[in-house]
Protein backbone atom coordinates (compact mmCIF):
# COMPACT_ATOMS: atom_id res chain seq x y z
CA UNK A 1 0.00 0.00 0.00
CA UNK A 2 1.39 3.37 -0.96
CA UNK A 3 1.65 5.99 1.69
CA UNK A 4 0.96 9.64 1.10
CA UNK A 5 3.36 12.04 2.79
CA UNK A 6 1.40 14.89 4.26
CA UNK A 7 2.39 17.20 7.05
CA UNK A 8 -0.53 15.98 9.15
CA UNK A 9 1.36 12.69 9.52
CA UNK A 10 4.16 14.41 11.35
CA UNK A 11 4.67 16.42 14.51
CA UNK A 12 5.03 20.12 13.71
CA UNK A 13 8.42 20.44 15.33
CA UNK A 14 8.62 24.16 14.63
CA UNK A 15 5.28 24.65 16.40
CA UNK A 16 6.04 22.50 19.44
CA UNK A 17 6.42 24.56 22.63
CA UNK A 18 9.97 24.44 23.95
CA UNK A 19 9.93 22.12 26.92
CA UNK A 20 12.82 20.75 28.90
CA UNK A 21 11.56 17.21 28.33
CA UNK A 22 11.58 17.50 24.53
CA UNK A 23 14.89 16.91 22.77
CA UNK A 24 14.53 18.40 19.30
CA UNK A 25 17.45 16.52 17.72
CA UNK A 26 16.04 13.20 18.92
CA UNK A 27 12.55 14.11 17.75
CA UNK A 28 13.81 15.04 14.31
CA UNK A 29 15.71 11.78 14.04
CA UNK A 30 12.56 9.77 14.65
CA UNK A 31 10.64 11.92 12.19
CA UNK A 32 13.08 10.89 9.47
CA UNK A 33 12.32 7.23 10.15
CA UNK A 34 8.63 7.98 9.52
CA UNK A 35 9.41 9.31 6.04
CA UNK A 36 9.89 5.88 4.48
CA UNK A 37 7.02 3.95 2.92
CA UNK A 38 6.31 0.81 0.93
CA UNK A 39 6.16 2.59 -2.43
CA UNK A 40 9.93 3.02 -2.62
CA UNK A 41 12.88 1.74 -0.65
CA UNK A 42 15.49 4.45 -1.19
CA UNK A 43 14.91 8.15 -0.46
CA UNK A 44 17.36 11.02 -0.95
CA UNK A 45 18.17 13.92 1.35
CA UNK A 46 16.09 16.45 -0.62
CA UNK A 47 12.98 14.25 -0.48
CA UNK A 48 13.50 13.44 3.19
CA UNK A 49 13.69 17.17 3.83
CA UNK A 50 10.46 17.77 1.92
CA UNK A 51 8.58 15.02 3.71
CA UNK A 52 9.77 15.88 7.20
CA UNK A 53 10.03 19.65 6.94
CA UNK A 54 13.57 19.45 8.33
CA UNK A 55 16.31 21.51 6.56
CA UNK A 56 18.56 19.50 4.23
CA UNK A 57 21.80 20.11 6.18
CA UNK A 58 20.13 18.78 9.34
CA UNK A 59 18.69 15.81 7.43
CA UNK A 60 22.17 14.87 6.19
CA UNK A 61 23.62 14.94 9.71
CA UNK A 62 20.72 13.07 11.26
CA UNK A 63 20.70 10.44 8.52
CA UNK A 64 24.44 9.90 8.96
CA UNK A 65 23.93 9.32 12.68
CA UNK A 66 21.07 6.88 12.04
CA UNK A 67 23.27 4.95 9.59
CA UNK A 68 25.95 4.52 12.25
CA UNK A 69 23.30 3.30 14.70
CA UNK A 70 21.95 0.76 12.22
CA UNK A 71 18.51 2.32 11.76
CA UNK A 72 19.23 3.54 8.22
CA UNK A 73 21.34 2.14 5.38
CA UNK A 74 23.09 4.28 2.78
CA UNK A 75 23.49 3.34 -0.90
CA UNK A 76 26.68 4.87 -2.34
CA UNK A 77 25.47 4.03 -5.85
CA UNK A 78 22.17 5.90 -5.47
CA UNK A 79 23.32 8.38 -2.81
CA UNK A 80 20.05 7.64 -1.01
CA UNK A 81 18.95 6.14 2.28
CA UNK A 82 16.73 3.20 3.22
CA UNK A 83 15.51 1.79 6.52
CA UNK A 84 18.05 -0.45 8.25
CA UNK A 85 17.44 -3.81 9.87
CA UNK A 86 17.77 -2.15 13.28
CA UNK A 87 14.22 -0.81 13.10
CA UNK A 88 12.87 -4.38 13.03
CA UNK A 89 13.74 -4.85 16.68
CA UNK A 90 11.28 -2.09 17.64
CA UNK A 91 8.31 -3.72 15.91
CA UNK A 92 9.17 -7.19 17.21
CA UNK A 93 9.41 -6.06 20.82
CA UNK A 94 6.27 -3.93 20.51
CA UNK A 95 4.09 -6.66 19.02
CA UNK A 96 5.44 -9.29 21.41
CA UNK A 97 4.43 -7.11 24.34
CA UNK A 98 0.77 -7.05 23.24
CA UNK A 99 -0.31 -10.28 24.91
CA UNK A 100 -3.94 -9.72 23.99
CA UNK A 101 -3.12 -10.48 20.34
CA UNK A 102 -2.41 -14.10 21.19
CA UNK A 103 -5.65 -14.33 23.16
CA UNK A 104 -7.71 -12.77 20.38
CA UNK A 105 -6.24 -14.54 17.37
CA UNK A 106 -8.20 -17.86 17.59
CA UNK A 107 -11.53 -16.02 17.80
CA UNK A 108 -10.63 -13.64 14.98
CA UNK A 109 -9.39 -16.45 12.72
CA UNK A 110 -12.75 -18.17 13.19
CA UNK A 111 -14.52 -14.88 12.46
CA UNK A 112 -12.51 -14.34 9.27
CA UNK A 113 -13.33 -17.84 8.06
CA UNK A 114 -17.01 -17.54 9.00
CA UNK A 115 -17.46 -14.10 7.43
CA UNK A 116 -15.11 -14.82 4.50
CA UNK A 117 -13.61 -11.43 5.18
CA UNK A 118 -10.41 -9.71 6.27
CA UNK A 119 -10.24 -9.20 10.03
CA UNK A 120 -7.60 -6.98 11.58
CA UNK A 121 -6.52 -5.42 14.85
CA UNK A 122 -5.53 -1.77 14.59
CA UNK A 123 -4.21 1.07 16.74
CA UNK A 124 -4.31 4.84 16.35
CA UNK A 125 -1.18 6.80 15.44
CA UNK A 126 -1.67 10.57 15.28
CA UNK A 127 -4.37 11.04 12.61
CA UNK A 128 -4.11 7.56 11.11
CA UNK A 129 -4.86 3.94 11.99
CA UNK A 130 -2.15 1.27 11.82
CA UNK A 131 -2.74 -2.46 11.33
CA UNK A 132 -0.91 -4.58 13.92
CA UNK A 133 -2.39 -8.00 13.08
CA UNK A 134 -4.52 -9.43 10.29
CA UNK A 135 -6.19 -12.66 9.19
CA UNK A 136 -8.28 -13.57 6.15
CA UNK A 137 -11.02 -15.98 5.15
CA UNK A 138 -10.51 -18.15 2.07
CA UNK A 139 -12.57 -15.83 -0.14
CA UNK A 140 -11.15 -12.58 1.20
CA UNK A 141 -9.48 -10.55 -1.54
CA UNK A 142 -8.43 -7.42 0.36
CA UNK A 143 -4.63 -7.46 0.43
CA UNK A 144 -4.25 -3.92 1.83
CA UNK A 145 -4.66 -4.85 5.48
CA UNK A 146 -1.04 -5.86 5.99
CA UNK A 147 0.75 -5.42 9.31
CA UNK A 148 2.10 -1.88 9.43
CA UNK A 149 -0.31 -0.53 6.81
CA UNK A 150 -1.80 2.89 7.55
CA UNK A 151 -5.41 3.94 7.00
CA UNK A 152 -7.25 7.27 7.25
CA UNK A 153 -9.02 7.75 10.55
CA UNK A 154 -12.06 9.76 9.49
CA UNK A 155 -13.22 7.70 6.47
CA UNK A 156 -12.81 4.16 7.79
CA UNK A 157 -14.89 2.08 10.17
CA UNK A 158 -11.82 1.35 12.28
CA UNK A 159 -10.99 5.05 12.59
CA UNK A 160 -14.55 5.95 13.50
CA UNK A 161 -14.66 3.18 16.07
CA UNK A 162 -11.40 4.50 17.49
CA UNK A 163 -12.95 7.95 17.86
CA UNK A 164 -16.15 6.54 19.33
CA UNK A 165 -14.40 4.66 22.12
CA UNK A 166 -12.39 7.63 23.36
CA UNK A 167 -13.43 9.77 26.26
CA UNK A 168 -15.36 12.85 25.14
CA UNK A 169 -12.47 15.22 25.85
CA UNK A 170 -9.93 13.17 23.87
CA UNK A 171 -12.39 12.58 21.03
CA UNK A 172 -13.24 16.27 20.68
CA UNK A 173 -9.55 17.22 20.70
CA UNK A 174 -8.77 14.69 17.98
CA UNK A 175 -11.75 15.72 15.86
CA UNK A 176 -10.57 19.34 16.04
CA UNK A 177 -7.21 18.25 14.62
CA UNK A 178 -8.91 16.22 11.88
CA UNK A 179 -11.06 19.19 10.92
CA UNK A 180 -7.94 21.31 10.43
CA UNK A 181 -5.52 18.78 8.94
CA UNK A 182 -7.73 16.56 6.73
CA UNK A 183 -8.77 18.35 3.51
CA UNK A 184 -11.57 15.84 2.88
CA UNK A 185 -13.16 16.43 6.29
CA UNK A 186 -16.35 18.13 4.98
CA UNK A 187 -17.10 14.97 2.98
CA UNK A 188 -16.69 12.59 5.93
CA UNK A 189 -18.00 14.71 8.81
CA UNK A 190 -21.54 13.33 8.52
CA UNK A 191 -20.23 9.77 8.48
CA UNK A 192 -18.20 10.36 11.62
CA UNK A 193 -21.20 11.85 13.44
CA UNK A 194 -23.37 8.93 12.35
CA UNK A 195 -20.72 6.47 13.55
CA UNK A 196 -20.69 8.08 17.01
CA UNK A 197 -24.47 7.68 17.13
CA UNK A 198 -24.33 4.07 15.90
CA UNK A 199 -21.73 3.14 18.49
CA UNK A 200 -23.94 4.36 21.31
CA UNK A 201 -26.89 2.35 20.01
CA UNK A 202 -25.24 -0.81 18.67
CA UNK A 203 -21.72 -0.96 20.03
CA UNK A 204 -20.02 -0.92 16.61
CA UNK A 205 -19.26 1.46 13.74
CA UNK A 206 -19.79 0.98 10.01
CA UNK A 207 -18.34 2.29 6.76
CA UNK A 208 -20.26 1.36 3.60
CA UNK A 209 -17.97 1.94 0.64
CA UNK A 210 -16.93 5.36 1.94
CA UNK A 211 -13.20 4.72 1.94
CA UNK A 212 -13.03 2.12 -0.83
CA UNK A 213 -15.91 1.80 -3.24
CA UNK A 214 -17.56 -1.61 -3.06
CA UNK A 215 -15.98 -2.53 0.29
CA UNK A 216 -17.94 -2.48 3.55
CA UNK A 217 -16.45 -2.57 7.04
CA UNK A 218 -17.53 -2.84 10.67
CA UNK A 219 -15.33 -2.14 13.70
CA UNK A 220 -15.39 -2.25 17.50
CA UNK A 221 -12.92 -0.54 19.90
CA UNK A 222 -11.60 -2.01 23.13
CA UNK A 223 -8.89 -1.49 25.73
CA UNK A 224 -6.99 -4.44 27.21
CA UNK A 225 -5.93 -4.77 30.84
CA UNK A 226 -2.54 -3.24 30.06
CA UNK A 227 -4.21 -0.06 28.82
CA UNK A 228 -3.59 -0.66 25.10
CA UNK A 229 -6.40 0.89 23.08
CA UNK A 230 -7.21 -1.03 19.88
CA UNK A 231 -9.89 -1.65 17.27
CA UNK A 232 -11.09 -4.91 15.71
CA UNK A 233 -12.08 -4.35 12.08
CA UNK A 234 -13.84 -6.68 9.63
CA UNK A 235 -14.04 -5.79 5.92
CA UNK A 236 -15.18 -7.48 2.72
CA UNK A 237 -16.88 -6.71 -0.58
CA UNK A 238 -20.39 -5.32 -0.36
CA UNK A 239 -21.75 -8.59 -1.75
CA UNK A 240 -20.28 -10.61 1.13
CA UNK A 241 -20.60 -8.05 3.93
CA UNK A 242 -24.01 -6.50 3.35
CA UNK A 243 -25.50 -3.85 5.61
CA UNK A 244 -28.05 -6.36 6.90
CA UNK A 245 -25.35 -8.92 7.69
CA UNK A 246 -23.28 -6.28 9.48
CA UNK A 247 -26.17 -5.12 11.64
CA UNK A 248 -27.61 -8.52 12.50
CA UNK A 249 -24.64 -10.87 12.45
CA UNK A 250 -21.02 -9.71 12.09
CA UNK A 251 -21.28 -6.50 14.15
CA UNK A 252 -22.82 -8.29 17.16
CA UNK A 253 -20.28 -11.12 16.82
CA UNK A 254 -17.35 -8.71 17.10
CA UNK A 255 -19.03 -6.97 20.04
CA UNK A 256 -19.38 -10.33 21.81
CA UNK A 257 -15.71 -11.12 21.17
CA UNK A 258 -14.76 -7.85 22.86
CA UNK A 259 -17.13 -8.50 25.75
CA UNK A 260 -15.45 -11.85 26.29
CA UNK A 261 -12.09 -10.20 26.91
CA UNK A 262 -11.21 -8.35 30.06
CA UNK A 263 -13.62 -6.90 32.60
CA UNK A 264 -12.37 -5.07 35.64
CA UNK A 265 -13.48 -5.64 39.22
CA UNK A 266 -16.26 -3.07 38.84
CA UNK A 267 -17.65 -5.07 35.90
CA UNK A 268 -16.96 -2.22 33.53
CA UNK A 269 -14.81 -2.17 30.43
CA UNK A 270 -11.64 -0.15 30.52
CA UNK A 271 -12.06 3.16 28.76
CA UNK A 272 -9.14 4.93 27.10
Amino acid sequence: MKRSYKRNDFIGLTDTPKERSFVYALGRGFELLRCFGTDERFVGVAELSRRSGIPKPSVARLAGTLVKLGYLDFSPVLSKYSLGVGVMSFSHVFLSSLHVLEKLRPSLVRLAEYAQATVSINMGDRLSMVCIDTMRGDLATDMRNEIGARFPMAATAMGRAYLSGLTEAKRNALIEKLQVEVPAWPGVDAGVRQALHDYKLQGFCVSLGEWRKGVNSVAVPFTDVDGNYMVINCSATEFILTKDRIDNDIGPRITNIVKGLYVNKYNKFYRY
